[in-house]
C-alpha cells in the first residue's frame, strides 16, 4: 500500500502543479479580453481594424484550458460540485465508499470512453491541421488536444483518489474530517 500512495503522492503533486498553473490562465484571459475591447473601442475612432476573431477565439481557448486542465486539481482538492443532500449525512467511512464507487463505476469509465471517443477526432484534426473557419482565426488542433491531456489527467487523478479511498478503508489514511487525523494528504 505505502508504494501505491507515493504514486497517489506523484499523481496529486502533478494535478496541483498543473492546476496552480492554469490558475494564471484566468488573469490571461481577462486581460486578452480586456485589452481586445479597449482595441476595438480605439480602432472605432481611429479608423482601423484592430483586433478580432484570434483575440476572442484565444479567450475560448484560455477558458478551455482552464477547464480541461484544472479539473484533475479540482477533484485531487474536492472542490467539484456535488449534491450533498444524502452525502453529507453519511459517516466519513461511507462516504469514502460513495467515493471509491463514485470513482469506479463512473469517474474512470468516462474517462476512458471521452479519450476513447475523441481520440480519432483529435487525430484528425492534427492531421489535416484543422483551423478556425473565421477569418484571423486560430489553429484549431492545439486545442483539441487538450481534450486529451484532460481526460489522462483527470483518469490520473482518479486513480489517485481510489488509492487514497481503499487506503482509508483499510486504516492506512484518516477519513477526511476526522479530528485526530492532523493531515488528510497521503
Amino acid at each position: 500500500m505505502r508504494s501505491l500512495l507515493a504514486v497517489s503522492r506523484g499523481i496529486d503533486r502533478l494535478s496541483s502543479l498543473v492546476g496552480h498553473t492554469t490558475a494564471w490562465l484566468a488573469a490571461l484571459m481577462i486581460f486578452i479580453g480586456a485589452a481586445n475591447a479597449i482595441l476595438r473601442y480605439l480602432s472605432r475612432d481611429l479608423g482601423i481594424l484592430v483586433g478580432g476573431n484570434a483575440a476572442l477565439e484565444a479567450q475560448w481557448y484560455l477558458f478551455s484550458l482552464m477547464f480541461l486542465l484544472g479539473a484533475a486539481w479540482t477533484l485531487e482538492r474536492d472542490a467539484h460540485v456535488r449534491v450533498d443532500v444524502l452525502y453529507g449525512r453519511l459517516s466519513p467511512r461511507n462516504r469514502t465508499i460513495v467515493d471509491l464507487l463514485g470513482a469506479l463505476l463512473f469517474l474512470l469509465p468516462f474517462c476512458v470512453f471521452a479519450l476513447t471517443v475523441s481520440g480519432p477526432t483529435v487525430w484528425n484534426s492534427w492531421e489535416v491541421r484543422e483551423m478556425s473557419q473565421d477569418p484571423g482565426g486560430l489553429p484549431r488542433y492545439p486545442i483539441k488536444a487538450v481534450i486529451l491531456v484532460g481526460f489522462v489527467l483527470l483518469g490520473l487523478q482518479g486513480i489517485s483518489e481510489v488509492i487514497k479511498s481503499v487506503a482509508r478503508l483499510v486504516g492506512q489514511l484518516p477519513f477526511p474530517g476526522d479530528s485526530t487525523a492532523e493531515e488528510d494528504t497521503p
